[in-house]
């Protein structure tokens, strides 16, 4: 059995009781200034009480050791329940558990299971043990057989959702296939990738309902503040639909760049209040370690702020 730590609340019980959570993804700094930087954005998002962050994970596992100590220390630093990231891709058996044991040593309780992108170094990143994502729910999910684990349930486990379709499987019956393979497998909630309209999302939900998928879907959001950096976020995101309405809507602003900064805020502001309407689980927001602009949503939408909190250093 594996000497441990107090253990983090698990993810079902984070997602259980009434009203939609709110929770943010950062990604571990390289640097030292980037370290102060997560943490003056964890201080900030903080006083909206998030139900949980995550941790984002590099490609082919480049940032696990980050990934490890910034999840670490932003849970003990913070008492917020942290969720690392996990890809597979590259991986083997023996590898991946040792990284839950180390997670599980430190009290972190769950994670979000990914197959990931191969490395920058190139490779398709298959020679591992883990072909898909739903190898690696299935390998954490029998962790506790293995190993032990505090909570009899093992690790709460999230997936990831693609209302936009994933982009390397076109076929969109096949990608709900894959995607109930991961929850039969033992995942907990699913989060999706994100979207910029909310059509998407919708029949995303309503195709998982068809397929038997019964577990909580948080919708991923991230703010977009500039006509500019759509390329970005489509590069990010593999792909992306931009509605013509912001399109037209940061044209409007003249090439002003305060300007395309509240177009994008009042957008997705009205994006999360039309999602909270309709009864959405939870808002994932991914901050790209950058506070403000999901700070100014959470304020437009009088999302309850603590008015005072102590600082956290760390990360």
């Amino acid at each position: 059995m594996i000497e441990l730590l107090p253990k983090e609340m698990h993810i079902q019980e984070i997602l259980s009781g009434k009203g939609p959570k709110f929770s943010f993804e950062f990604f571990p700094p390289k640097t030292e200034d980037g370290a102060a930087g997560l943490a003056g954005c964890v201080a900030e998002l903080r006083s909206f009480s998030p139900a949980f962050v995550s941790v984002t994970y590099g490609a082919g596992g480049s940032t696990s050791d980050r990934t490890h100590d910034c999840a670490v220390g932003i849970q003990n630093g913070t008492g917020i329940p942290t969720i690392p990231h996990l890809t597979c891709v590259g991986q083997c058996e023996k590898s991946i558990d040792q990284i839950l044991k180390r997670y599980v040593s430190q009290g972190i309780g769950n994670l979000l299971a990914l197959r990931g992108d191969p490395p920058k170094s190139g490779g398709t990143g298959r020679s591992g043990d883990f072909r898909h994502a739903a190898d690696l729910v299935k390998w954490i999910r029998r962790f506790a057989e293995r190993h032990g684990h505090p909570d009899r349930r093992g690790f709460g486990i999230g997936v990831a959702g693609f209302p936009e379709g994933h982009p390397a499987t076109p076929n969109r019956m096949l990608e709900m296939d894959y995607l109930k393979a991961k929850v039969d497998a033992g995942a907990d909630y699913i989060c999706t990738q994100l979207f910029l309209d909310n059509h998407d999302f919708y029949d995303f939900r309503d195709r998982c309902e068809l397929a038997g998928i019964r577990i909580p879907i948080l919708a991923g959001i991230m703010p977009v503040t500039s006509e500019k950096s759509l390329t970005r976020i489509a590069e990010l995101a593999g792909g992306a639909r931009f509605p013509a309405v912001l399109l037209k809507s940061f044209r409007r602003a003249g090439g002003n760049a305060e300007a395309e900064r509240r177009v994008g805020i009042h957008y997705a502001t009205e994006q999360c209040a039309d999602l909270l309407d309709q009864g959405v689980t939870g808002i994932h927001f991914y901050t790209l370690n950058q506070p403000v602009s999901t700070r100014e949503i959470l304020r437009n939408l009088g999302v309850k702020e603590a008015r005072e909190i102590e600082n956290w250093v760390g990360a």
